[in-house]
């Protein structure tokens, strides 16, 4: 009875197994053949993967099933049978995991490259895009205090861009503190540096006027050059006859912050190299080789361990039918195993006429005296439902 329990769940187990393999074959057939048509591992649109049992499909094998007693030797303890069945069932699915998580990663970097590659400005890899030709007129500044970015945007956009940008982040920069030029008899007083100086009494955007340039635009997208104010130093003061060291303020992030709630994407990680688009391609076809490579592997895997998943389950389902049968029927043994092969939706059928024809006139079914909402079908036969 203990085994009874158990078997159903092993059985539920290994049966996940051969779908994982079979769903694994037919999503490896769709990556290969690039269509969105639907396929399985074994009947479908398209190119499909073929699935074998012994060289032999599935529905051929359980038709002409023969218990293998070289794998599975049939004098052992039917508990260390299906632990042994099991055993082997677990381990191939967890080779399988290992071989899915290698591919899928791979597969995720060779998809990121080609959006890279082939994306609009707003995330292709800009080094594909740009070339010398493009780049001789737009002027790039890389220095302490300023710095060159390249913001891209939809075309949609261009006209809120150009209007916003000269002033985005116009809380940012404190541009107040001594004005010299309207008295020239106080310069250098001590008045007018330090911690007496309010140099944020004035505020605006770190943007330097006038460096808006247009680098290149596509069919929905535009990318523009805009130089800004890296930062600024905030002095230094005394605080009862001790230093404290000035501190330097960071624009950057902050600007780059404001440009994403414009929907203004910053290419932050850019910078212009004319040889990288080399280096792109070439890196983009060592990633093609290398998951073309998986995959083969992987289909190759699937199509050599089915065949083992398979086996172990129709071994299951015999030892199940063999331990049900003698629950219901005792011993000595003395039963047939037989299979019926039906059509859709003809599983009633086929159930009455085996009431019919093996059925006991004493009952039909059990009833729960004490609750006659809980009713159990009851037959005179074991019955295991199962799809290859």
């Amino acid at each position: 009875m203990n085994l009874s329990d158990e078997l159903g769940k092993t059985d539920s187990l290994v049966e996940s197994i051969v779908r994982k393999i079979e769903k694994t074959a037919s999503e490896l057939a769709l990556t290969s053949s690039g269509t969105n048509s639907s396929t399985t591992g074994r009947t479908g649109q398209g190119r499909t993967i073929e699935l074998s049992v012994g060289g032999v499909p599935p529905q051929r094998y359980v038709q002409q099933f023969a218990w293998d007693s070289a794998k599975y030797p049939n004098r052992r303890p039917l508990k260390e049978l299906v632990q042994l069945i099991a055993g082997g069932a677990s381990s191939i699915e967890e080779e399988l995991k290992q071989l899915q998580q290698s591919f899928s990663d791979k597969l995720v970097a060779l998809q990121d490259v080609k959006r890279r590659k082939d994306g609009n400005l707003l995330s292709a890899d800009l080094n594909d895009v740009l070339n010398d030709t493009i780049m001789q007129h737009i002027k790039v500044v890389n220095t302490e205090y300023l710095k060159t970015l390249f913001i891209a945007i939809p075309n949609n956009l261009q006209e809120l861009f150009l209007r916003t940008i000269p002033t985005l982040g116009n809380d940012l920069v404190g541009y107040g503190g001594p004005d010299w030029t309207r008295d020239g008899t106080k310069l250098g007083e001590p008045v007018f540096y330090g911690p007496n100086v309010d140099r944020h009494k004035v505020r605006g955007s770190p943007v330097v006027p006038d460096s808006i340039q247009l680098v290149h635009k596509d069919h929905d997208s535009m990318l523009y050059a805009v130089t800004i104010l890296r930062g600024q130093y905030e002095a230094g003061y005394y605080e009862n006859d001790e230093f404290q060291q000035g501190t330097k303020v960071d624009f950057e992030s902050e600007f780059i912050k404001a440009c994403r709630e414009k929907r203004f994407v910053v290419r932050a990680d850019f910078e212009y190299d004319p040889t990288q688009s080399s280096k792109s391609s070439m890196a983009l076809e060592q990633l093609q080789v290398e998951v073309d490579g998986m995959q083969s592997a992987l289909t190759r895997w699937c199509k050599n361990h089915y065949g083992d998943v398979f086996v172990a389950w129709m071994h299951i389902k015999v030892i199940r039918i063999f331990v049900e049968s003698v629950l219901r029927y005792g011993l000595p043994v003395d039963f047939t195993a037989v299979l019926y092969k039906i059509h859709r939706n003809r599983e009633h059928d086929l159930i009455k006429a085996l009431d019919q024809n093996l059925g006991s006139t004493q009952h039909a079914h059990l009833k729960d005296d004490d609750n006659q909402d809980d009713e159990e079908e009851y037959h005179d036969f074991v019955m295991l439902k199962f799809e290859p």
